[in-house]
């Protein structure tokens, strides 16, 4: 018997695709929706009370009691206390959609041994969670919902290691509409925030280590999603995970869904921030004010560029570890963003049609997709800001790289360097030089440095440097190396 286990929320999921055709609430219809859940279940498992549907009035409610997953793990390898059941409600719409909503709590401890037998203790508490959303049949997934959670903790002890975390609150929401152009497609967007973060970790070989943050928020938008076809692709893998090839007829299925499915996305895009960042060891103490990070995908399907990139604000450190000397030079500030353009992902998703499904140790294949996506292996990345800056330096950065994804030799660069009171950066290296002589040559190479540049009209010093695939080098149009003899 094929063995197929998922989560919970998947497993209503797939209920629902089926049980959304009528409104009326009665045990027919709860029986059918736990006919419908336990039939992707081993038989033993779905007889054993793992989930229990009974009609609740205008709604059926769906009850998961996982300490049956238990039933014949053993007590001294793994144990758990506390997992007590958990109910979801649903509530089918006149329009086909459903109201999902829950309420619930959970407080579990108990151990288990790893690979090694060393035994570890776990605890995991959530004071409140509470969530509602619409879900939709058609795509087996929210439309929409709200998700808010309490006082959560996490905590794990071993012989070698201990681990605490806490989050006082987290908030989530998520919304949907439906792609331009009619194509069956939806655009999602989802933000999140978390407030009070704390881990503590400590171990045998390090001492403890302390992470906080005041909040943590996100912001995440993915547009022409072909959530259908996912949902199919899942599907399939359900019906065929334990064959060990492919027939001919369901590998053409699964590539017409691929092919429905491509391009997978029109657009995605995610921004994390961290406030009041600090990271605390016995050794010293820093972090940031604000911390960022970001990552976006956008862009006709044969030209999609990718984009990623972090920043921080009011860097702090405190250690002892760093001569007071040297502080001066660490950044109080920086951000760098990185992005590769002209990805070809439609000429990708030929070549990923034309692969054979069975042949699991085709190079040739993976080959001929990494051409497609790189433009014949040429690959380009750009830096549109590479910046920092302390009480001694400012610096800006601009440039690109193009080379190829198959040579390390063949590239060429261009970038703009800009650098705010240098004479200010060169006295710091000077003064700095009296104690450690070594910075001499630093010095003495930032001068040299400094006779090529040219100055802005806001007096930024600025290098505009070109380095050509034949190995010649110019800086603001002057020659410094010669191309490289054949």
């Amino acid at each position: 018997m094929r063995l197929k286990l998922v989560t919970a929320t998947s497993l209503l999921a797939l209920c629902l695709v089926t049980t959304a055709q009528s409104v009326e609430i009665n045990q027919d219809g709860a029986n059918a929706v736990k006919d419908t859940l336990t039939k992707l279940l081993p038989e033993d498992l779905a007889k054993s009370g793992l989930i229990t549907v009974n009609p609740a009035g205008a709604r059926y409610e769906i009850i998961y009691d996982l300490a049956k997953l238990l039933g014949k793990a053993d007590p001294a390898t793994f144990a758990i206390s506390g997992l007590t059941p958990f109910s979801m409600f649903a509530t089918p719409l006149d329009s086909g959609l459903w109201n999902i909503e829950g309420d619930d709590k959970f407080n579990v401890s108990g151990h288990f041994k790893g690979p090694d037998q060393k035994p570890t203790d776990f605890a995991y508490s959530i004071a409140s969670l509470v969530y509602t959303g619409v879900f939709d049949p058609a795509i087996s997934y929210l439309r929409s919902g709200t998700f808010n959670a309490k006082d959560i903790k996490v905590s794990s002890k071993s012989d070698t290691e201990e681990v605490h975390a806490s989050i006082a609150g987290i908030d989530q929401k998520l919304s949907s509409t439906d792609s331009a152009g009619g194509n069956g497609r939806i655009d999602f967007a989802g933000t999140g925030s978390m407030t009070n973060f704390f881990e503590q970790v400590s171990s045998q070989q390090t001492p403890p280590v302390e992470i906080r943050a005041d909040s943590i928020d996100v912001a995440a938008e993915v547009k022409g999603l072909p959530a259908k076809q996912i949902r199919d692709m899942i599907f399939f893998v359900l019906d065929h995970v334990d064959e060990k090839k492919l027939s001919p007829e369901n590998s053409d299925k699964i590539k017409g869904i691929l092919k429905q499915a491509f391009p997978v996305l029109a657009s995605f895009s995610e921004t994390i921030g961290v406030n009041n960042l600090t990271v605390s060891t016995e050794v010293g103490k820093g972090g940031a004010k604000a911390f960022g990070y970001n990552v976006a995908m956008d862009g006709p399907t044969d030209a999609m560029r990718f984009g990623f990139g972090m920043n921080a604000q009011e860097i702090s450190v405190d250690t002892p570890l760093m001569p007071a000397s040297y502080s001066t030079f660490m950044p109080t500030s920086f951000d760098l963003q990185v992005a590769v353009p002209n990805l070809d992902f439609a000429g990708f998703g030929d070549a990923f049609m034309a692969m054979d499904f069975n042949d699991k140790t085709s190079e040739k294949s993976g080959e001929e997709m990494a051409k497609k996506l790189f433009r014949d292996g040429r690959l380009a990345v750009e830096f549109p800001k590479i910046s920092a800056k302390s009480d001694v330096y400012d610096i800006d950065m601009t440039g690109k790289i193009e080379g190829r994804v198959d040579a390390e030799k063949d590239y060429s660069m261009e970038a703009t360097i800009l650098a705010r009171d240098l004479d200010k950066t060169i006295a710091a290296v000077q003064e700095l030089a009296k104690t450690d002589p070594d910075l001499n040559q630093v010095s003495f190479g930032i001068m040299m440095v400094k006779g090529f540049a040219k100055t802005d009209a806001d007096g930024r010093s600025r290098w505009d440097i070109s380095i050509s695939r034949d190995g010649s080098i110019a800086v603001n149009g002057q020659v410094v190396k010669e191309a490289d003899q054949p």
